[in-house]
């Protein structure tokens, strides 16, 4: 296993392509950019951590491939322990980093290829699932951090990959040849992509025989020749580089996940690394199981930010003086019944797991994807209510410079003093953090990670057993069943 140090001194011997704001960044150097080192610091927590006797248990785990010790975001999921310790680890991380910490999403391509390879190999003769496991027992003795890559920018929503005018608008086998295949096209919203040793392609949806060449998985290095990445913005991403740690409000983790666009140019992947080529009958599978592993943490990873966004707003009522009022008090309570109540679905979805065929634990999908839609809401609820504890001065706080300026700063000390004993930087800090956890990018997250509302609708209604519960009423009120058919 790493550790975080480690970890950092790894990333500097990648040859990576990386764009920042139209800037080429120093592959060595990147890691320490301002727009990214506190993505690198939230990531390389997960690395620490494991070497602290008190999360052993949460951190690691034995490899069911090589029976050593492993970090745990490497981990294939033996039973519903594992799962129920992955939510609870996540939940754990996010207190102590207040934001996204990136392991997650390779964490769930590798439980759901390591299941669908097992199931095309039975089902077609293929070996894709023993090139898999060769994958991730490196994966696993390395400690590699591995970005999922599954969405594609998909051009014109209406028109399948293949009619797309341009093809390279979903990511596509462009060649293949007896060493391998090439690669082109882009995949968007990468989490923890420049910060990553590897990355695992996936098909963005289900497809049929006419869109065979984009049904493909494979793994390939983040530095892979043909590869570059366009580091995407994030709100008030200038602060971090021109401003000073209050007016970031999380000045060491940073918000989110960093996330980039990835563009392929007829880029190389060895056989050995393709777990998927042509397969488009499993492409959906390879979806819906990566969707459903996704979905589960979210009660999980923004239960733990919930936590930080909840001691946020009390510390800023303590702070301001009106934590004692009733309205302040039931406010903060009603953020503690939605957090959670986010929680207990990814604590259910997972000890209700069941074993798949190729015999790591897949959470319940249904209940995996009601808990992602909750957070779809109820996440807005939460940071509705922090802001209207922090109240309106979280739009309107002056700035650190205006703290420290010599002419002026004796104003902001001044007037922006809470209750006696309190420095107001302290206060301008929480009111700062407030900010940054319950706006941007953080709530964009909620929504459309791991899939859109409409997406985790479309799988809570499919597996709901709708025509169960009507006979089930119809049987209780006295009516045949069968009477009226399906």
């Amino acid at each position: 296993m790493k550790t975080g140090q480690e970890y950092r001194d790894s990333l500097r011997e990648r040859k990576m392509k990386v764009y920042l704001k139209g800037e080429l960044l120093d592959p060595v150097t990147l890691i320490d950019h301002p727009f990214i080192k506190g993505h690198v610091n939230s990531a390389a927590m997960t690395y620490d951590l494991a070497f602290d006797p008190q999360y052993e248990d949460l951190m690691t785990t034995t490899s069911s491939l090589t029976n050593q010790k492993i970090n745990r975001f490497t981990c294939l999921h033996t039973g519903t322990d594992d799962l129920t310790k992955k939510v609870k680890m996540q939940r754990m991380i996010s207190r102590k980093t207040g934001t996204c910490y990136q392991r997650c999403v390779g964490f769930d391509a590798a439980n759901a290829t390591f299941s669908v390879t097992y199931e095309m190999d039975q089902a077609l003769g293929t070996d894709y699932h023993k090139r898999f496991v060769e994958f991730m027992k490196k994966w696993q003795d390395e400690d590699w951090m591995v970005a999922g890559a599954m969405t594609d920018p998909k051009g014109d929503r209406s028109k399948k990959p293949h009619e797309q005018e341009d093809p390279d608008l979903f990511v596509h086998v462009a060649l293949k040849d007896d060493e391998g295949i090439y690669l082109r096209g882009a995949k968007m919203h990468m989490t923890g992509m420049v910060n990553s040793h590897y990355m695992m392609i996936m098909p963005t949806s289900g497809y049929g025989p006419e869109d065979a060449d984009y049904a493909v998985c494979c793994a390939l290095p983040t530095d892979a020749p043909g590869v570059t990445h366009i580091f995407g913005r994030q709100t008030n991403d200038n602060r971090k580089q021109y401003d000073g740690a209050v007016d970031q409000g999380n000045a060491e983790y940073g918000v989110v996940g960093g996330e980039s666009l990835t563009v392929f140019e007829d880029v190389f992947v060895p056989w050995e690394h393709v777990f998927m080529c042509g397969e488009y009958q499993y492409s959906g599978m390879l979806v819906e199981r990566f969707a459903t592993f996704h979905r589960q943490n979210y009660g999980g990873c923004k239960g733990g930010v919930s936590d930080i966004t909840i001691g946020a707003a009390a510390v800023i009522a303590d702070m301001s003086g009106y934590a004692k009022a009733a309205h302040i008090k039931d406010k903060i309570n009603e953020m503690i019944h939605l957090t959670e109540t986010l929680w207990a679905c990814s604590v259910a979805c997972s000890a209700e797991g069941k074993a798949l065929p190729a015999g790591n634990y897949y959470p319940d999908p249904l209940l995996a994807n009601v808990g992602k839609h909750n957070v779809t809401k109820l996440i807005y609820d939460i940071d509705r209510l922090a802001q209207d504890v922090a109240g309106g001065i979280v739009a309107t706080l002056p700035s650190e410079a205006d703290l420290r300026s010599p002419e002026i700063g004796k104003f902001v000390e001044k007037y922006l003093k809470g209750v006696a004993g309190v420095d107001t930087e302290d206060r301008m800090r929480m009111l700062r953090l407030c900010e940054v956890m319950t706006g941007g990018v953080a709530l964009v997250e909620s929504m459309h990670g791991a899939g859109s509302p409409q997406a985790q609708k479309v799988m809570y209604s499919k597996l709901s057993n709708l025509e169960t519960k009507k006979k089930d009423a119809m049987r209780i009120a006295g009516v045949d069943p069968e009477k009226y058919g399906k």
